[in-house]
């Protein structure tokens, strides 16, 4: 039987047949082509075996058992209502995203005082120009776009093996409706003035709330933007609109005391609470915090 050495000249791996001075006969041949088709079966095994829990992985999974008894007293005050096609897609898209992406979530406070200030200042005459109010998210659709053209892999998503990074700015901006959450896309929005988007984003919630939203107008997005904040929330971790690969939560106003230079300030400054959530495979944890 043959074995493995090295060649005293080049130090190179080598086979040691079984003859006379290490020569290959016909016989070793023979064994090691017998063995062969063994070893080739053995060494498929794990890709195999991997290949398999692969397909098990994506396969559709099975619906959910049947809901655990209620007792008769409960059954009688109960009130069963059919899903929406709506709020089934977005549940399904949400768990989706929930399931596929490693997600974090990173919390900052935001000092609003100038744009309050700026805010305050040219409502009046911004809405008398325009017909629209001037609200807040207009401003961090704005400095949403600066941040993604500094670091593009936030504007990116995963194909496969690849990333795709977007040379444009679409971003998804969350509308509250009685029928669920929807997300519209300010298309092009680097390109629209601060008015234009405001514009744009009021007449999405308008349409929105009267249900006269296309499925294309809450398509392509490359970022999004919630603001929970309307509801006075102060902190929440919101879920990633896929195949997108960033989200930014905005939170409620408040006043507050703040410490600069090892002393409390004497006014009293506005900060609004934010959360980026980021899919780690695509955005490290430091690029979020930027």
């Amino acid at each position: 039987m043959w074995r493995t050495g090295r060649s005293k000249r080049s130090g190179d791996p080598v086979w040691i047949g079984s003859g006379r001075r290490g020569q290959i006969l016909k016989e070793d041949v023979l064994t090691k082509a017998k063995a062969a088709p063994a070893t080739a079966a053995a060494a498929s095994k794990p890709a195999k075996a991997g290949a398999a829990l692969f397909e098990r992985e994506r396969a559709p999974k099975p619906p959910a058992g049947p809901r655990a008894p209620v007792a008769s007293d409960d059954a009688t005050r109960e009130e069963r209502v059919r899903m929406t096609r709506l709020r089934q897609t977005i549940a399904k898209r949400l768990k989706e995203a929930q399931d596929t992406a490693a997600m974090l979530t990173t919390f900052n406070d935001v000092d609003m005082s100038a744009i309050l200030k700026l805010r305050s200042e040219y409502k009046d005459l911004f809405e008398k120009r325009h017909q629209v109010r001037l609200g807040f998210m207009g401003f961090f659709v704005k400095a949403c776009i600066q941040a993604l053209r500094e670091v593009p892999a936030v504007n990116a998503e995963i194909d496969g093996d690849d990333i795709v990074y977007k040379n444009y700015y679409h971003i998804g901006v969350a509308v509250s409706t009685e029928r669920g959450l929807v997300v519209p896309v300010v298309r092009e929005a680097d390109r629209m003035s601060l008015a234009e988007i405001e514009i744009a984003i009021a007449d999405f919630g308008r349409r929105a709330r009267d249900g006269k939203l296309s499925i294309e107008e809450m398509q392509g997005g490359t970022f999004s933007i919630t603001n929970g904040g309307v509801f006075g929330s102060l902190l929440s971790t919101p879920i990633l609109n896929a195949p997108q690969s960033g989200i930014l939560g905005m939170h409620r106003i408040e006043e507050r005391a703040i410490v600069r230079n090892g002393q409390i300030v004497e006014r009293r400054v506005t900060s609004d609470w934010v959360g980026m959530l980021q899919q780690l495979g695509l955005v490290p944890p430091p690029h979020a915090d930027r």
